[in-house]
């Protein structure tokens, strides 16, 4: 499977979201590829934030390497998987796909936790470093989710 997780800057959720299942598909021997991505180019090139960066290594993942890059349409068609870590996120991967793109990859990411749920995930930008373990644990069962999911469709 490869799968792409998208938030606004991708220096926050995504990031933390992409290492986490990562490392998940790692220990569950998936040969998965999972990636992030930005419907902003605010942080074009830059590492993850940097409380990103601490709550994932106090969890045993090192996201360090890491590098912000924008969610382009041509990526609608690259993975079997597309989380959107909120709702203005899910709208802006519409914008950028346009009207007659193929959405059927696009999900919430939280919706993988409860399919009628329609949340988003806090984004932890606006507070401070406090704000980062509850998303991280958020991030972290969602991901759970996922890895049970789709577990047996090891491509």
């Amino acid at each position: 499977m490869k799968i792409l997780m998208v938030c606004l800057g991708n220096i926050c959720r995504s990031p933390i979201a992409e290492g986490v299942l990562q490392n998940k598909a790692e220990k569950a021997g998936l040969n998965w590829i999972i990636e992030s991505a930005g419907t902003e180019s605010y942080h074009i090139g830059e590492a993850p934030h940097r409380f990103s960066q601490k709550v994932c290594l106090a969890n045993g993942i090192d996201i360090s390497a890491q590098r912000a890059r924008r969610f382009i349409k041509a990526d609608l068609g690259m993975y079997d998987k597309i989380y959107a870590m909120a709702e203005d996120v899910l709208e802006e991967i519409r914008q950028i796909g346009g009207r007659n793109a193929d959405y059927g990859s696009v999900t919430l990411f939280l919706n993988e936790l409860n399919p009628e749920m329609n949340e988003s995930v806090p984004d932890p930008w606006y507070g401070g470093e406090e704000g980062f373990t509850p998303v991280y644990e958020l991030i972290d069962r969602c991901c759970d989710a996922i890895i049970e999911k789709y577990k047996h469709n090891n491509e």
